[in-house]
């Protein structure tokens, strides 16, 4: 079991290199999870019902993902911060750090803190809890 305090994040290097375009905000995992079920990308990481597949599921690239996000917090290294935005069919999608959300999601954090853009800041305010 992950003791879910002694989990460090850092900065996405995708956000990096346009920093002052980003926020850092804390979300609801289950709310999230809701949101991005819609996603046309979601099937590589979703059983039909919803449930997040197990690494034996996930496609190969998807579960070398998932095994590096598990070793990471087994040996306490940092994740880099998901970043998030919203989508065409106005659903949320997760853009990097897809494997440490859906991984952390799968071991029951409820709350994870990402990037999203400033952009998008009104249509996360269902989304977001505060830290």
């Amino acid at each position: 079991m992950t003791d879910f305090s002694t989990i460090k994040f850092t900065e996405n290097t995708v956000v990096q290199p346009r920093r002052e375009h980003y926020l850092d905000v804390t979300v609801n995992v289950d709310a999230i999870m809701e949101s991005w079920r819609q996603s046309l990308f979601s099937h590589e990481w979703l059983l039909a019902d919803g449930r997040i597949k197990n690494v034996r599921e996930l496609p190969g690239t998807e579960a070398h993902k998932r095994e590096k996000v598990e070793l990471d917090l087994a040996n306490k290294r940092p994740l880099m911060m998901p970043v998030l935005g919203i989508g065409l069919l106005d659903n949320v999608e997760i853009g990097s750090g897809k494997a440490e959300f859906l991984t952390l999601a799968s071991m029951g954090l409820h709350t994870i803190p990402v990037h999203i853009p400033k952009s998008n800041a009104a249509d996360f305010k269902n989304f977001i809890v505060e830290a």
